[in-house]
């Protein structure tokens, strides 16, 4: 029970945080491993999944009631989001991503001295693209995010953030709504197969999920509150937190 209960408060801070900037596996993923070490990771990933996709589910929700976004983008993107996450997934069990793994720090280190330095990146809310145009390039960055989901997988929703302010020119908070809609269909892309290869512990899912809903709803509630500020402060937070454990699992483990 002990260890439920702190599972289920590592689902509730992994909500909060993924909620506002993505990352949530941060915290999840290593308490799962941590009190469950004699379980197959494909059953902790798989039950990973399931708690994370509902919180991120409800973040989705809440932005999107607040903050508008362009379903004729979205949607198209969230199909190609899924595709190549399912895609990625069934990648990855025939190529290792041993490069991809060392080259991450680096990658998300590029991020944040990006972001750091401009301080006006993701304040003001000036679309680039309109129309088609967006569609496709929204399609472009839901495929390429996607397969990386499905392949790999830490920092996607902090990669989906950084690619709409940077390209699509959206503020924070308009790119953490379209990001939270992105992230359920890679998460539910790879749920799906998670789920079919019996590699879920539903009940323990389930309680996470609550605690990780819990955590969605107040996070959500202080981004759209705080804005976009707020929301910039987490991402370089997330990113540096993230720069930490990549370079970590590539170079020392």
């Amino acid at each position: 029970m002990i260890d439920i209960a702190l599972l289920g408060l590592a689902a509730f801070f992994a909500g909060f945080v993924d909620s506002i900037v993505g990352g949530g596996g941060l915290v999840q993923v290593p308490a799962l491993f941590s009190f469950l070490p004699g379980v197959v990771p494909a059953t902790l990933l798989g039950t990973n999944k399931f708690a994370g996709i509902w919180g991120t589910t409800v973040a989705a929700r809440n932005y999107i009631n607040k903050v508008r976004v362009r379903w004729a983008m979205v949607i198209p993107a969230a199909a190609m989001a899924f595709l190549f996450a399912f895609a990625g997934a069934f990648a990855v069990t025939h190529i290792p991503p041993t490069y991809l793994r060392k080259a991450l720090p680096f990658i998300l280190l590029a991020v944040a001295v990006y972001t750091f330095k401009k301080k006006e990146f993701g304040a003001n809310n000036s679309p680039v693209f309109s129309g088609k145009k967006e569609i496709q390039m929204a399609m472009l960055v839901g495929a390429g995010v996607g397969f990386y989901d499905g392949f790999f997988g830490p920092g996607t929703g902090s990669f989906f953030m950084f690619l709409f302010v940077r390209m699509f020119g959206y503020d924070f908070l308009r790119a953490s709504a379209v990001a939270k809609v992105l992230n359920v269909a890679c998460n539910a892309a790879a749920l799906s197969w998670f789920g079919f290869s019996g590699h879920v512990i539903w009940l323990l899912g389930t309680v996470m999920a609550a605690c990780g809903i819990a955590g969605s709803v107040i996070g959500s509630h202080l981004a759209i509150k705080h804005g976009t500020g707020f929301v910039r402060k987490m991402f370089l937070g997330v990113v540096t937190a993230l720069i930490c454990k990549t370079s970590y699992d590539a170079f020392f483990k």
